[in-house]
């Protein structure tokens, strides 16, 4: 099944249901359209945008494995091994020092995009240089998880090309992890992102490490809505630093044409504790809801598609290259 994309006016949300004529039977089907002009198929939109198993396994598309390149269940935090020590050691470090002060003075130091120029191929490969400490299903390179990812949205939703570069994308900004670009340590860069400036939820993966953080005994911020009102729009949230917010101000700031909905996916891919766990939806406004339900189907490629398959990037390389041409400038400030 392939989610068709009209002409998207990005200045003027809309939602409706558009009837559609069924070319094998000749019935009517419904379709959700979308704030932008995106047409999601109806059966997608009432599964909270997730393909259903049986419209999977119909159409050959990709099918979400059951576990790791590990041996385990994904996203599983609290299996005895090795790595998982190390994950839960960096989410220690991570919610003592990811702070609203701290988140604040990030993105005010990064979006100045100052520091290298280079096109986003080129980030593409500085990115064999870094492995994800916080990700206890990958040890990979993190360019084969791109083209992993990006290849099997690509095969389901052949027509969707900026998800095809989103999905390519999505990791860039782990480059901070670098010398050039900061430096920064694991824990300001990977991981699972949470909103700063109110409660944090329990949902949070080892949310018991927040007891050492400032801001969890700042009467300010540890209330539902903390300094937020109820539908403000993630927008004029403040979420934890890292890859996530770095690329999506990398985009922004270099005038990408890539639609809302793609920047969403960048900016939030990493936020569990509401496309898992369904928590600050209260946070939300209308646009946040529309665009949420591409952010549920691109994560199940984005965390079932790690594998020890190898993807041939030569191959592929052409493709992508010209999406880059369509949605980004040759070279890029970061």
């Amino acid at each position: 099944m392939t989610i068709l994309i009209e002409q998207p006016d990005l200045n003027v949300p809309q939602l409706e249901v558009k009837k559609v004529l069924d070319s094998e039977n000749n019935e009517e089907m419904c379709e959700l359209v979308l704030d932008g002009g995106f047409v999601m198929p109806k059966d997608i939109a009432d599964n909270d945008g997730c393909v259903k198993p049986e419209v999977l396994e119909s159409n050959d598309e990709f099918i979400a494995p059951d576990i790791n390149a590990f041996g385990q269940t994904f996203r599983d935090y609290n299996a005895e091994s090795e790595r998982q020590k190390s994950v839960e050691e960096f989410y220690r470090l991570n919610h003592i020092h990811q702070t609203y002060d701290f988140v604040k003075r990030m993105r005010e130091e990064y979006r100045k995009m100052d520091r290298v120029e280079m096109s986003i191929w080129e980030c593409c490969e500085l990115l064999n240089e870094v492995v994800d400490e916080s990700d206890p299903d990958l040890d990979e390179p993190q360019i084969e998880h791109l083209l992993q990812t990006a290849e099997a949205i690509r095969k389901d939703y052949p027509n969707e090309d900026w998800l095809h570069l989103t999905a390519l994308i999505h990791d860039l900004g782990k480059v901070l992890l670098l010398p050039s670009f900061g430096g920064l340590p694991q824990w300001a860069v990977v991981g699972d992102t949470h909103p700063l400036g109110c409660a944090f939820d329990e949902s949070i993966v080892h949310h018991k490490y927040f007891e050492g953080n400032p801001d969890h005994h700042n009467p300010s911020y540890n209330t539902k809505h903390g300094i937020y009102s109820e539908g403000c729009g993630l927008e004029n949230v403040m979420i934890s630093w890292g890859h996530d917010d770095y690329m999506y101000l990398v985009a922004k700031e270099n005038g990408t044409t890539l639609p809302e909905a793609g920047l969403f996916v960048i900016r939030y891919h990493s936020f569990y504790p509401l496309h898992k766990s369904g928590a600050y939806k209260h946070l939300m406004n209308k646009e946040d809801k529309e665009n949420l339900k591409w952010l549920n189907i691109f994560n199940k490629y984005d965390l079932y598609s790690k594998s020890k398959v190898r993807v041939d990037v030569e191959k592929v390389k052409p493709y992508y290259l010209s999406l880059i041409d369509k949605y980004f400038p040759a070279k890029l400030r970061w």
